[in-house]
């Protein structure tokens, strides 16, 4: 197996692994590997660091690699298609645009601020934030409803 660091037309940097070098140019010639944030197929290697062995890691590189188990291991032979990862990340971008325009941020103090809410100890309104899965765990115990965002990263592309 080998792993490449990869680069779409813009500019979105992922990693993928390949069995060798020809699988990954056969693969990218067929439209088979596409971005991961926005299902662009237009791909290609990005610049990484060479990895470069020193004697010791020769040493002892003739050492056979026991596996751990027997079991075979799963393989998912669903990819999504291109245009259907596109749409997806394009429902999630207008969705932290909705909830970033009509919510507040109320950062790192959501889980106060949702218990003084859930307590009559302020008004309802939307909010949105920061919180630990203990402090998310703890909100749901409280009988809170709270649920995480996919909240994607922003890009200026």
């Amino acid at each position: 197996m080998i792993v490449f660091d990869l680069t779409c037309s813009r500019e979105h940097i992922f990693e993928a692994w390949f069995a060798d070098s020809q699988t990954f140019e056969s693969q990218v010639i067929a439209g088979e590997v596409s971005c991961p944030v926005c299902g662009d197929i237009e791909i290609k290697k990005a610049p990484m660091a060479p990895n470069i062995s020193t004697s010791k890691q020769r040493s002892g590189k003739n050492e056979e690699i026991q596996p751990i188990n027997n079991a075979p291991v799963p393989v998912s032979t669903k990819v999504p298609k291109p245009e259907h990862v596109a749409e997806a990340m394009e429902v999630l971008k207008k969705m932290r645009k909705h909830v970033e325009k009509n919510f507040d941020n109320v950062g790192e103090k959501f889980p106060e601020e949702v218990r003084k809410m859930h307590y009559g100890e302020s008004d309802h309104r939307n909010v949105y934030g920061d919180a630990s899965p203990e402090e998310a765990q703890e909100l749901k115990d409280e009988g809170i409803e709270v649920s995480q965002m996919p909240w994607l990263p922003r890009h200026d592309s």
